[in-house]
């Protein structure tokens, strides 16, 4: 299959280096000119080449088929374009993708309802392309040295949605290459809110600023953050996205039951383990910096579109407006008149 990864920071490299591994034609496409990772994108776009280290340490060589900067010739002919980049990017990059797009699949880890900007842009168009939004990315994983990737974690099943919904048989038959163990779910709101990162992040971000700042960035936020106290904050964000799914009417999983349907073969065992074996043995260092990602991303994208979810269904979210207003606070932002509102998005009403 000819694929396009779009984004060239962790989770761009390693799955360009695996679907490469198992038989795929993969461009490799840088999309902006933040000099994060440049090192690492300058030696891929010499040798093509990247080293992946798989969870039990053995090494492979990926040949990627291009290498590039160019967007139009990075997904020209491809039959699936997957969107790596961080949330707070995809309103800049649709709008350059948008004059290239034919009848492509495109798909997004995550989406956050990234879908809706398409439509935004696309306009007439919007309905050539079939849009498939990931609940999260599929392999946990880190760019170790310049063309050097080390997986850490593979997930078990792959929550997915398609839009529109009635192309999911196909979608799901396409899909089935990557080896990934893809699950449709019925909606992609549903799967923008079991987003791991809207609870994870946004709680574990903020609660770890004091630690962070305190030991110059020497700090593990899942093993550490996620005390008996912090977890009653975890269980009552959780209870507003729940009550959300409830209204629309789609299951009220859990946080924890959704992770544990994500990483365990064995969906008999207590949820709360298979978190806390991830944290104590799979999970990343840091973050090392208070304003990290998981705060800078998954506070607008995601805790501003599930409190504006929450307006328009008038649920009552307490505590996502708290931790908005606390990361507000602390970061000296105003997210809500920048981050993923419905409205931003386009969006009138939500499709149930």
């Amino acid at each position: 299959m000819n694929i396009a990864i779009l984004g060239t920071g962790n989770v761009g490299n390693t799955l360009a280096a695996d679907l490469t591994l198992k038989g795929n034609k993969v461009n490799l496409v840088k999309t902006s000119g933040n000099p994060i990772h440049n090192e690492n994108f300058s030696k891929i776009l010499k040798t093509r080449e990247i080293k992946m280290i798989t969870e039990t340490g053995k090494e492979k060589i990926a040949l990627i088929n291009l290498v590039t900067k160019d967007i139009e010739a990075g997904i020209k002919d491809v039959d699936i374009i997957i969107i790596t980049i961080q949330t707070i990017y995809h309103e800049e990059l649709i709008k350059k993708l948008v004059p290239f797009l034919k009848d492509q699949t495109i798909m997004m880890l995550p989406g956050y309802l990234s879908t809706y900007l398409f439509k935004k842009y696309m306009g007439e168009n919007f309905n050539k392309c079939t849009f498939v939004e990931c609940e999260s990315s599929t392999i946990d994983c880190r760019i170790v040295s310049p063309g050097v990737v080390r997986v850490l974690f593979e997930n078990v099943r792959n929550p997915i949605a398609v839009f529109p919904s009635d192309r999911t048989e196909k979608i799901s038959e396409q899909l089935k290459g990557f080896g990934y163990n893809y699950f449709c779910r019925e909606n992609i709101i549903e799967t923008a809110l079991h987003n791991p990162n809207l609870i994870v992040h946004t709680i574990g971000g903020l609660m770890s600023i004091p630690r962070i700042e305190y030991s110059k960035g020497e700090y593990s936020m899942y093993r550490e953050v996620f005390t008996p106290t912090v977890w009653k904050l975890v269980e009552g964000l959780d209870q507003e996205k729940k009550d959300i799914l409830s209204k629309m009417n789609f299951a009220p999983i859990s946080y924890l039951d959704a992770c544990c349907f994500r990483n365990s073969e064995d969906l008999n065992i207590d949820s709360k383990e298979i978190f806390v074996k991830y944290a104590n043995n799979s999970s990343p260092d840091g973050p090392n910096i208070p304003n990290s990602r998981f705060i800078t991303e998954d506070v607008p994208e995601g805790l501003v579109l599930m409190e504006s979810i929450g307006k328009l269904l008038k649920i009552e979210t307490p505590i996502t407006t708290s931790l908005i207003d606390l990361a507000n606070t602390f970061m000296g932002k105003e997210y809500r008149k920048v981050g993923r509102t419905l409205e931003r998005l386009g969006v009138e009403e939500l499709q149930m």
